[in-house]
């Protein structure tokens, strides 16, 4: 798993979807992140472990290649709207490619 930055993330996601356009998906997942890289200690030893502000952790997958990022809370509106915006392009043109195929083959509309 490759881990960029907001903007590269976002790119790379549009050339996720780009070839995942006519088949396959996109996985796309949201987790809390506190800035741990190691597993949580079991019971009875000790925690020196000071957790960060709040981040998100987003990973997207189609798979056979994984990217992720993670978000800062001051970023995570912008990155929110941003993905939303790829999401809701994507979406369409897969729609209108449907809405095509259709009406080549002469079915009726949904």
């Amino acid at each position: 798993m490759v881990l960029l930055e907001n903007d590269s993330f976002l790119t790379e996601l549009t050339r996720l979807f780009q070839k995942c356009r006519t088949s396959g998906s996109v996985a796309i997942t949201l987790k809390k992140y506190d800035g741990r890289t190691k597993p949580v200690p079991r019971k009875g030893h000790p925690v020196n472990y000071e957790p960060a502000d709040n981040k998100c952790l987003l990973r997207a997958s189609d798979g056979k290649k994984k990217i992720s990022t993670v978000v800062n809370l001051q970023h995570h509106v912008a990155m929110k709207l941003l993905m939303f915006s790829a999401l809701h392009y994507n979406y369409f043109l897969v729609m209108q490619l449907v809405h095509l195929y259709l009406v080549i083959k002469g079915c009726p509309l949904l």
